[in-house]
């Protein structure tokens, strides 16, 4: 009852009061009556606290529960248990954000070959390579209503432009191969091309056709970095 009148007094400039009275079901008197009763004194304690518990929910972007708000006052020395955090929180209607869970995107396959590292983190290639010597790729993962989509991309270090890309519901190696089709497609780069496709968790040695009459040579690394 008490948080009822507590929204008919939060609202009352905005409504009239008998009006959110009949739809909260409470009667106009007894409203009268509780905003001239003094607070008891666990109300008046919980006043403070709860403008504590805000700022720490606030200051957490809006992530934390009633534990971990819990042990943020407890290191600014304030006492005060779980329970009494979960309460005040439910009252002014403060829900933390549980944590995204972490997914595993790729597993590397124990029959693929280790290609050796050509770029050894050599990424500071402009000033000593030309455009279209060497690509590397990354994969990285988007959350939607319909599930992860994930995003490869293919990157030249000389021009640091994404020169190729796609999308997929799947994180495989077609996903990183249909990205570096499509950049060859564009960009038609010359025969030794290094493409560090990585970091992936399987490696595969390949020569990806450029034209009818010329073939280029790509290599997946397991890692680049």
């Amino acid at each position: 009852m008490s948080d009822k009148y507590a929204a008919i007094a939060a609202h009352r400039t905005a409504f009239p009061v008998t009006l959110m009275c009949r739809v909260l079901g409470v009667s106009c008197s007894g409203f009268y009556a509780a905003q001239r009763r003094v607070p008891s004194a666990r109300t008046q304690a919980d006043e403070p606290l709860r403008v504590q518990i805000r700022t720490a929910f606030h200051q957490s972007r809006k992530r934390f529960g009633a534990p971990r708000i819990m042990r943020a006052l407890r290191a600014q020395r304030v006492r005060v248990s779980t329970k009494r955090i979960a309460r005040l929180m439910q009252t002014d209607g403060l829900q933390g954000r549980a944590p995204r869970r972490f997914v595993i995107t790729t597993q590397r396959n124990p029959a693929d070959r280790v290609a050796p590292n050509l770029l050894d983190r050599d990424f500071a290639v402009r000033a000593t390579r030309p455009l279209n010597t060497v690509w590397v790729s990354d994969v990285t993962f988007i959350p939607t209503r319909m599930g992860w989509l994930y995003l490869a991309i293919v990157l030249d270090l000389a021009s640091r432009r994404v020169v190729g890309w796609a999308t997929s519901a799947h994180n495989d190696t077609a996903l990183v191969l249909e990205a570096l089709q499509r950049a060859l497609a564009v960009r038609q780069p010359p025969a030794g091309l290094v493409a560090s496709l990585g970091p992936r968790q399987h490696v595969h040695e390949r020569r990806v056709p450029r034209s009818d009459n010329d073939r280029t040579r790509h290599r997946e690394h397991e890692s680049a970095w």
